[in-house]
């Protein structure tokens, strides 16, 4: 599915960066976009808890860097970079936390998997973002961008400044690892 906004962005941006409108801008930003970061992060770092409280991170970012929004990319791929980057800071910092390398898998956040009261899914899903978590940071990325999302390579390309040949390797290497993970586990 490919996400497009029910609101003419540039007006959008000309509001938020207009002191007398920019609450009520914002107020229309957070209700049209806040779903779609959440489940961008949500994919990343797995527990719903920690996705709320980075949902709140990246709209304070937009709000206190809305003057340096030059609108040379749409707003909402804006928003996800700021996403992407909250959440990529979230894992390392989490990886620090648990003494773990940076090179290390994110195998940590399969105990969120497991715990998290909001993770209503069967074994097969659960198998699913077991396998999803054990990818590398931008696998992972590229994976659920394209496979939940079905973002097209362009615009993964503007939100991750990667090349769409990458991203392409990328996905069928991401593909390629879930599938062997899934198969053999059954």
């Amino acid at each position: 599915m490919e996400y497009s906004p029910p609101i003419d962005e540039k007006k959008l941006v000309e509001q938020l960066q207009n002191r007398a409108t920019a609450a009520s801008a914002f107020d229309t930003l957070l209700r049209t976009y806040s779903q779609p970061v959440y489940w961008q992060i949500r994919k990343m770092v797995v527990s719903h808890d920690d996705a709320n409280d980075l949902v709140q991170n990246v709209f304070l970012k937009a709000w206190n860097n809305l003057h340096n929004f030059r609108g040379e990319a749409k707003l909402s791929t804006w928003l996800f970079k700021i996403a992407i980057n909250e959440s990529i800071n979230f894992v390392n910092k989490e990886k620090q936390r648990l003494q773990l390398s940076e090179d290390a898998d994110d195998s940590f956040l399969l105990n969120n998997i497991e715990s998290d009261t909001f993770f209503d899914g069967d074994d097969l899903q659960k198998e699913l973002q077991k396998a999803i978590a054990s990818l590398p940071e931008k696998q992972k990325l590229v994976f659920n961008m394209r496979y939940f999302d079905e973002m097209k390579y362009e615009d993964m390309s503007e939100i991750l400044g990667t090349s769409v040949g990458a991203l392409k390797a990328s996905y069928h290497h991401a593909v390629k690892k879930v599938t062997e993970k899934i198969l053999g586990n059954v």
